[in-house]
C-alpha cells in the first residue's frame, strides 16, 4: 500500500492537481485526503454524477492546459462513456483527462452482485474504447513510470487515459475534525418508525448503500416477507424512478421511496419526471447527511441545496424537512395517508451499526418474489 500524500507528491511531479468526481469505497481514503486539502496545492470538486465530472474536468482543461483527474467506481465509468467518446475522444474535441478507476467486482475477488459485471468487462471496454490504461502498482516509483507513460500519450494523442485501482491500495488516512451539522435523527431509527407504520400494502423501494441493508435488517429481525421491499443495491440515484413506474402501474398500492441525498443529486431531473406524471400514491423520503456514507463519508453537495423548494418546483403536491423527533411524528399520517407526489428530507447524523447485514437472497430471488407480490394483488 500507499500513502495518500506519498501518491499526491507523484501526481503533483507531473502537474495533476485538478481533482473532480464521485467517491468510491474502493479509495475512501484517497477521498478523505482530497477534502482535507482542498485548496492546499490542489482543487477537488465533488460533483453530482461522472458525467458532470467529466465535462468539469474538460473546462479545466480548455481554460488552463492542464489535464484533469476523474475519480470514480468503475460502475460510473460507465456513465461517462457518451462525454468520453462525444467530447474527449481524440476524433471529437480531443480533450485529455486522467481517469482514477476504483476496480469493483475484479475477477477472482469477493463482491456484492451489482459489481460483478462491470468488474469483468472495465478492461475489455477501455480497449473497446481505444483507452490505454495502467494498473497501477501502489510503489512510488512505478506510480512514476505510468504517470509519464500517461503524459507521453497525452502529447501525442490528446485523449483519454486510465489509472486503475485495486482495493488495498491506499494506507489508511484519518480526517480531520470537520464540524458536524447538529441533527439528531438517526437514519436507522427513521426507517424503523416508517416501517412500523405502513399498511401491508404499501410497497418499500429503498436506494443503494446503507438505507436498503437498514430495511432488509428491519424485516430480518422481524421475520417480515422482503416481497415488499425492492432493494435497488446498484444503480445509484434509480430509486425513485423505479418507484414512478411502480406508482404508475400500481394506483392502488402506495409506493414509499426512500432515498438517499447523493443517490438524488445524482439523478436530480427525475424530481422533473415525477412532477410531471405527479402519482397520487407517491411519497419520496429522502435521507440526509450531507455525505456519501458507505463509500467512506466524503461530502455531498446537499448542504447547499433546498430538496423540498425544489421538488415543489417541479409539482410535487407538498413537502417539509424533518430535523426533529417531533417533525418525524408529526410527519407519519402525511406519509400514510397525504396526497402525491409527496416529498420529505430528513436530516439524519452519519453513522450505522456495524455487521449490518446484507440481504442473503440473491437480486434475482429478491425480484421474483417482489414481483409475484406486485402482480398477485395481495
Amino acid at each position: 500500500m500507499i500513502s495518500c500524500q506519498n501518491f499526491f507528491n507523484v501526481l503533483k511531479k507531473y502537474d495533476f492537481t485538478f481533482f473532480t468526481g464521485i467517491p468510491d469505497s474502493t479509495f475512501k481514503d484517497w477521498m478523505k485526503f482530497l477534502a482535507d486539502k482542498d485548496g492546499q496545492n490542489l482543487q477537488n470538486i465533488v460533483t453530482c454524477n461522472e458525467c458532470e465530472a467529466t465535462a468539469i474536468a474538460t473546462g479545466y482543461y480548455l481554460a488552463t492546459k492542464k489535464i484533469g483527474v476523474i475519480y470514480m467506481q468503475n460502475s460510473g465509468f460507465g456513465k461517462t462513456i457518451n462525454p468520453l467518446t462525444s467530447l474527449c475522444d481524440p476524433d471529437v474535441y480531443s480533450i485529455p483527462v486522467l481517469l482514477l478507476i476504483g476496480w469493483r467486482g475484479e475477477p477472482g475477488k469477493v463482491d456484492e452482485p451489482q459489481h460483478k459485471k462491470m468488474g469483468k468487462v472495465l478492461l475489455p471496454l477501455l480497449d473497446a474504447l481505444n483507452i490505454p490504461y495502467n494498473i497501477l502498482d501502489p510503489e512510488a516509483n512505478q506510480i512514476e513510470n505510468d504517470c509519464k507513460k500517461a503524459l507521453i500519450y497525452f502529447k501525442n494523442n490528446q485523449g483519454p487515459y486510465a489509472f486503475i485501482i485495486r482495493s488495498n491500495f491506499f494506507e489508511n488516512y484519518t480526517m480531520k475534525e470537520k464540524a458536524q451539522f447538529n441533527y439528531e435523527l438517526v437514519r436507522e431509527e427513521v426507517i424503523n418508525l416508517i416501517l412500523d407504520n405502513v399498511s401491508e400494502s404499501d410497497v418499500i423501494v429503498s436506494s443503494t448503500g446503507y438505507i436498503s441493508r437498514e430495511v432488509y435488517e428491519y424485516r430480518e429481525a422481524r421475520k417480515k416477507d422482503h416481497n415488499k421491499s425492492f432493494y435497488n443495491v446498484g444503480s445509484m440515484g434509480c430509486a425513485c424512478s423505479i418507484g414512478l413506474s411502480i406508482a404508475l402501474q400500481k394506483p392502488d398500492r402506495r409506493i414509499i421511496v426512500l432515498d438517499g441525498d447523493g443517490a438524488i443529486i445524482m439523478q436530480m431531473g427525475a424530481f422533473t419526471t415525477i412532477g410531471k406524471y405527479s402519482p397520487s400514491n407517491f411519497v419520496h423520503i429522502i435521507f440526509d447527511n450531507n455525505a456519501h456514507e458507505s463509500t467512506g463519508g466524503q461530502p455531498t453537495n446537499s448542504a447547499t441545496v433546498n430538496f423540498v423548494k425544489v421538488a415543489l418546483a417541479a409539482n410535487y403536491k407538498k413537502g417539509r424537512d424533518i430535523k426533529t423527533n417531533k417533525d418525524l411524528v408529526d410527519a407519519i399520517p402525511e406519509i400514510k395517508s397525504e396526497k402525491g407526489p409527496i416529498i420529505f428530507v430528513v436530516k439524519i447524523i452519519m453513522g450505522t451499526k456495524p455487521n449490518l447485514k446484507r440481504p442473503e437472497k440473491s437480486p434475482i430471488e429478491l425480484k421474483q418474489d417482489f414481483i409475484r407480490n406486485l402482480t398477485s394483488g395481495k
